[in-house]
Order: structure tokens, then C-alpha cells, then sequence
């Protein structure tokens, strides 16, 4: 099992050196989190706690994906990374292939496409993409992709994307994607079309049910031989045993927790560093 250190809601300043030291100590990858816009207004429920509501605030730190993930392949050498979970049908299919495609390229293939299709209907509306069919577009987000990825001229002839050939370049053949989410429709999504699947936050007893499912979805669809990554953010402390256990399911990637967890609102650096390199004694070196 691999490792990775979850950068979400990490104070920018910090965040480059943060990475640095995360590939220093032996994490695998690290990840962001996404939104495009947080309104002032929100009723939406945020679907991985009991009582609805969501773990940031409005001023919560989302810096721009692409940006941030090309400075830290920049910066480091070996360090993977991903976003969990960056909203897809919110975004321009184009915009997404050229910059998840350039990004694939120079860090020389460390980079893998977590994607979701969101749950704040109020970011939806404001960027005037159509809430009720989210998954949908995803779905087709998802072929548009590979096709561009791929390179060439290619067209497209769909529900929500028509086009005739173009081509974008460089590209870069192809790219990873790891879909989020943990209803029926988004395993199905991330077991017959995806390369991998990313938690949300899950119980060891839910990651375990998850993984079977993912499984057996995968063998139904004819894609049990085909690489799949599992990356599972636990709800519980960690724990050897436990990411051990899992690991014999099929999990590959455990998840060291935001830094606001961890540590509270607001740490300095030398705290993140302290807080990795004793996660890499204490858990990372056992179970790897």
C-alpha cells in the first residue's frame, strides 16, 4: 500500500514546501480538493457527514488546481498527484483535456485525473451548468476526454458534446482518471469507465463493503485485469492493522488527513513536518 498526504485547505504559503517535505519523508502522492466558486448562500447537503453540513467555510483555501499541481510537479521529482475531487461536468471539456493533458506531460506522467460530479447545486447555477444531469455529462465528459487525450483529430457527436474534428496538442495519449463518490452510480462510474476510485471519507467496515463492490463491478464489466487504483480516506484514527487489513481487499492508497484535522484551523509548517514524518514511522514504514 502506498501513502498519500492530503493537502486540502493547506495555507498556500505553505503549500509547495509542504510537498517537498511529503516526498522527502516517502508519500506516494499528495492531493488537493476542489470547488470553482463557494456562495454565500448554500442549502445544498454535503453528502459525507450525518448531519449535512460541510467541513470548510466559504473562505476555505481552494487554489487553482492546475496552477497549484504544476508548481509541485516543478518542485519535486518522484511526488504523484491528484485532485479529490475535482468537480468535472462543472467545467469546459476543452479547457479540462488541455490543462489535465499539458499538466500529464510535464511532470512526465505523475499526475492522475480525481474527478466527481459534485453535490452544491448553488456552484451549478452560478456557473450555469445544469445540476440534474451532472452524472450524465460526466459520463460523456469522460469518453470526450480520452479522445482528446489521445491526440489527432477526433470528433464527437453526443448529448451534451458535438464537434466536429479538432485536434488539441500536445497531448498526451492518455491519463488516469479516479472517480469519487460513493452512491451505486458513482461505483458503477468509477469501475467500468475509470482507472481508480477515491473515498470521501469511509469507515473500515464501509471501505471494506466499497471494495468488494468496486470488484465485482469490475470483473462484471470484463475489467478485473486492467490496473485500478483505490485511494481510501478513513474516518477512523490510523491504524497498521487496519490499513493492512484493507490492503488485502484491494485497497492500494491510505490517506493521511488534512492538516485541519490533524492539526487544527491553522499550523505552521514545522508542525506539518513533525506531523508527516511521524505518520511515516509510525505508519507508512510499518505497513510498507
Amino acid at each position: 500500500m502506498k501513502f498519500w498526504q492530503a493537502l486540502t485547505w493547506i495555507e498556500p504559503d505553505q503549500l509547495i514546501e509542504t510537498a517537498r517535505f511529503a516526498e522527502e519523508v516517502g508519500f506516494e502522492g499528495c492531493m488537493l480538493g476542489d470547488h470553482g466558486v463557494y456562495p454565500r448562500d448554500l442549502a445544498a447537503d454535503y453528502p459525507y457527514s450525518a448531519d449535512g453540513l460541510p467541513p470548510m467555510r466559504a473562505d476555505a483555501d481552494y487554489p487553482d488546481c492546475w496552477a497549484t499541481l504544476g508548481a509541485i510537479a516543478a518542485a519535486t521529482t518522484r511526488l504523484r498527484f491528484t485532485v479529490g475531487v475535482y468537480v468535472l461536468p462543472l467545467r469546459n471539456v476543452f479547457e479540462v483535456a488541455r490543462a489535465t493533458g499539458t499538466l500529464a506531460i510535464l511532470s512526465e506522467g505523475r499526475f492522475a485525473l480525481g474527478a466527481g460530479i459534485g453535490w452544491m447545486k448553488e456552484e451549478f447555477d452560478i456557473y450555469g451548468v445544469d445540476f440534474r444531469t451532472r452524472g450524465k455529462r460526466c459520463d460523456e465528459m469522460i469518453a470526450v476526454l480520452r479522445k482528446l487525450w489521445a491526440g489527432g483529430m477526433v470528433e464527437h457527436h453526443g448529448r451534451f458534446f458535438d464537434f466536429p474534428a479538432l485536434q488539441i496538442a500536445p497531448a498526451p495519449k492518455t491519463v488516469p482518471i479516479w472517480m469519487g463518490g460513493g452512491s451505486d452510480p458513482a461505483l458503477r462510474r468509477s469501475a467500468t469507465l475509470c482507472d481508480g476510485w477515491l473515498g470521501g471519507g469511509n469507515s473500515p467496515a464501509e471501505a471494506e463493503e466499497i471494495l468488494a463492490k468496486l470488484t465485482e463491478l469490475r470483473a462484471e464489466a470484463g475489467r478485473a485485469a486492467l490496473p485500478f487504483e483505490t485511494l481510501v480516506p478513513l474516518t477512523t484514527p490510523p491504524d497498521v492493522d487496519t490499513f493492512r487489513q484493507l490492503e488485502e481487499r484491494g485497497m492500494t492508497g491510505g490517506i493521511s488527513y488534512p492538516f485541519k484535522f490533524a492539526l487544527g484551523e491553522r499550523s505552521s509548517l514545522d508542525d506539518k513536518k513533525r506531523h508527516m514524518e511521524n505518520f511515516a514511522e509510525t505508519i507508512m514504514r510499518q505497513v510498507c
